[in-house]
């Protein structure tokens, strides 16, 4: 999966979060969760952008790692939202596992990032 992709995955992972948020009322527990799920949701996209748009492999991987964190906190409010039967079950289920599978493709493209910063600063010197 290459940059552009991810890009509309995490934005449609954006727009499923505000349509989540928007329909969950206004109890306590959904005055607490919006705000929370709307900062995360969004945040993996507006993050991811901010990733590509890094000066280097160094950067890119730092704000991965912000990314993955707005992922999994995106993972858990709309966990607790399942469990609390708020939202279309099956929206919220869909979105769940998408917080699930984009944290751990993030995951592994920082760790190859990584990966590649220590391997090329581990080269022998050129002849």
């Amino acid at each position: 999966m290459d940059r552009e992709e991810l890009k509309a995955r995490t934005r449609q992972f954006a727009l499923d979060v505000i349509d989540i948020s928007m329909a969950l009322g206004h109890d306590d527990f959904a005055e607490v969760a919006r705000p929370q799920l709307l900062r995360a949701g969004t945040g993996v996209a507006a993050n991811y952008r901010a990733a590509c748009r890094g000066r280097s492999d160094r950067e890119f991987a730092s704000r991965l790692a912000t990314v993955v964190e707005e992922a999994d906190e995106s993972e858990l409010w709309l966990d607790f939202i399942m469990e609390r039967g708020y939202g279309q079950r099956r929206a919220v289920a869909e979105a769940r596992a998408e917080a699930v599978e984009l944290r751990a493709i993030l995951s592994r493209s920082r760790a190859t990032t990584l990966r590649r910063l220590h391997d090329r600063s581990h080269r022998p010197p050129n002849p």
